[in-house]
């Protein structure tokens, strides 16, 4: 994995854990995959790309303030 895939994963993790305490999701972690990332919503796990991981993230984070 590259730096920049590794920074960008670590920023996805970050907002996951935020996420995960406000209680907006039930669940995050790495997939099995190395490009993706899973975040379980609505009871379902769900396993996005990086990027779309933190566009998600970002807009739940952005709603609940």
């Amino acid at each position: 994995m590259n730096s920049t895939n590794a920074g960008l994963r670590h920023e996805v993790q970050k907002l996951a854990e935020d996420a995960f305490h406000r209680h907006l999701i039930s669940g995050y972690g790495d997939s099995e995959y190395s490009q993706e990332y899973q975040i379980v919503l609505g009871g379902k796990p769900r396993h996005l790309p990086l990027e779309r991981a933190r566009l998600l993230l970002q807009r739940l984070l952005k709603r609940s303030t």
